[in-house]
């Protein structure tokens, strides 16, 4: 049974920092494919980066790009989201997705294209 769960999420001031974590049971990360997504209230959940670990392929949204950064720890089987140079409209919760595909492009940003989900850690970005 494949179990995804983020933790690290809180209040942060804008232009602060915050790591979270997705630690996985019943998958391993290093194959496949990992995603992290978010959701503020009332919006459709949107992708924010995601990793094809086969050629180590990165993809970063527009809000993404140059302020987050995807790592991994193996021995941990813990992936981090570092995000740095928060914003207001950061705010949301955050869900980590896994799929045991190596997914093309197109469909890396589609939600239904994963397999399976962590509960999601709320962020929230505010003085």
């Amino acid at each position: 049974q494949v179990q995804l769960v983020e933790s690290g999420g809180g209040l942060v001031q804008p232009g602060g920092s915050l790591r979270l974590s997705c630690a996985a049971t019943g998958f391993t990360f290093g194959s496949g494919t990992m995603s992290w997504f978010r959701q503020a209230p009332g919006m459709e959940r949107e992708f924010v980066l995601g990793t094809r670990w086969s050629g180590s392929s990165t993809s970063y949204s527009d809000s993404a790009k140059g302020r987050f950064t995807i790592s991994r720890d193996g021995a941990k089987n813990t992936v981090y989201l570092q995000m740095n140079s928060l914003k207001p409209e950061d705010t949301a919760v955050y869900y980590c997705a896994a799929d045991r595909s190596r997914l093309i492009l197109s469909r890396l940003r589609d939600v239904e294209s994963y397999d399976y989900w962590g509960q999601g850690t709320q962020v929230t970005v505010s003085s």
